[in-house]
């Protein structure tokens, strides 16, 4: 499945363009505690040290509340900030929805939220809240591993 993304930073990608490699998206809020602390920078961490012939980071800003407050605007910002240089999609409004698109298909209950996707593009894991590093570092090897 597809991510439905409004607009691209430092993108854009397809799932279907990055098969052959293991895919992790982290879906996220700017106004998320639990995203700011660790699901970014982690993501930062995995972006640095997995080769990325094999795993590619990709973040999903996924808003379902204070929208205002999470503008593609302030979102430009934040990636700046943060020094964020894997590709952000800003997931699809759902007109007259809170919840954005891609969440909705995926069934996300909440951010941060975790999708690895292997090398043949099938979703194998997601993971509501923090999967601490070593948790992550044996998931991304045991798909890598795959044949």
């Amino acid at each position: 499945m597809e991510l439905i993304v409004e607009r691209w930073f430092n993108g854009p990608v397809t799932l279907a363009g990055l098969r052959g490699r293991v895919v992790l998206v982290y879906a996220f809020q700017m106004r998320c505690l639990g995203c700011v602390e660790h699901s970014i920078p982690q993501a930062k961490r995995a972006h640095a040290s997995f080769p990325a012939d094999r795993v590619q980071v990709i973040g999903l800003h996924t808003v379902f509340e204070n929208h205002d407050a999470q503008s593609a605007d302030a979102l430009t910002a934040f990636v700046a900030e943060h020094d964020l240089h894997f590709p952000i999609g800003i997931d699809s409004p759902a007109p007259g929805e809170s919840m954005p698109r891609t969440m909705r298909l995926y069934d996300m209950q909440g951010t941060p939220t975790l999708i690895a996707i292997d090398k043949r593009g099938l979703r194998r894991r997601q993971h509501l809240g923090h999967l601490d590093d070593a948790q992550l570092e044996g998931l991304v090897d045991a798909l890598v591993a795959e044949d």
